[in-house]
């Protein structure tokens, strides 16, 4: 499995989201004794468990080909069949959301694919809408 290295506040990674239109940043921390990914987005804060690296590329392996990504806010309910839904799921690895703050669950499938491309371990499209990925 991949391991997701440390990445201090200080020296964050600097993505863009699947279409390109948007930058923000993400680096690893420490909370309530879990290691978590944190997401800056503006002046939006979101936190997912930091297993979800590991797990969602198991998930892409298993899969064996694209799957769409399906990014949507918490409140709007996610497309059957994408990591989005996966990533929310009570039958993924964590029995439920990675994203961990309340309200700010949601968009998993915006924001943890492009980490996965940066650590090389998934091709993911970029086109203006309806981006899949799959594991290298």
């Amino acid at each position: 499995m991949a391991t997701l290295p440390d990445r201090p506040k200080d020296h964050p990674w600097t993505l863009r989201t699947p279409p390109g239109t948007s930058a923000y940043t993400l680096h690893t921390d420490q909370k309530d004794g879990r290691r978590i990914l944190v997401c800056r987005v503006g002046s939006t804060v979101l936190h997912y468990d930091a297993r979800c690296v590991d797990d969602l590329l198991a998930m892409l392996r298993q899969a064996g080909d694209w799957v769409e990504l399906g990014g949507a806010d918490e409140q709007k309910p996610a497309k059957e069949g994408t990591v989005e839904a996966w990533a929310r799921s009570p039958t993924n690895p964590v029995g439920g959301w990675y994203g961990l703050k309340n309200g700010l669950r949601g968009r998993f499938a915006v924001y943890v694919p492009p980490l996965l491309e940066a650590l090389g371990l998934c091709e993911p499209e970029h086109q203006p809408r309806n981006n899949r990925m799959r594991a290298k």
